[in-house]
């Protein structure tokens, strides 16, 4: 599991090809999502097109869409911390 400062991981969610998703809690009590690119070091093309990810969620700001809370570099890839709202996979 990833160890980000100020974020007890709970369990990974969700796992395909590209990216991995685990919840947790801020130390604020705040539940989060934390999507993360699953290779250790993407290539320019993977970390643009995930950051382009993160400004387009991010500016979502509509009913039923998920909040993104920020991105962050993590061990050479990106991290976006997102909101939970206490989904389950349909696995």
């Amino acid at each position: 599991m990833i160890a980000l400062p100020g974020i007890a991981i709970q369990d990974k969610i969700y796992e395909s090809s590209n990216s991995l998703v685990y919840r947790g809690i801020r130390d604020d009590g705040v539940a989060i999502a934390v999507k993360m690119l699953k290779q250790d070091y993407p290539s320019p093309q993977e970390l643009t097109r995930y950051r382009q990810e993160y400004k387009i969620t991010r500016s979502l700001n509509l009913e039923g869409v998920i909040k993104a809370y920020s991105q962050q570099d993590y061990q050479g890839t990106l991290v976006i911390l997102l909101e939970d709202f206490g989904g389950e996979s349909l696995e």
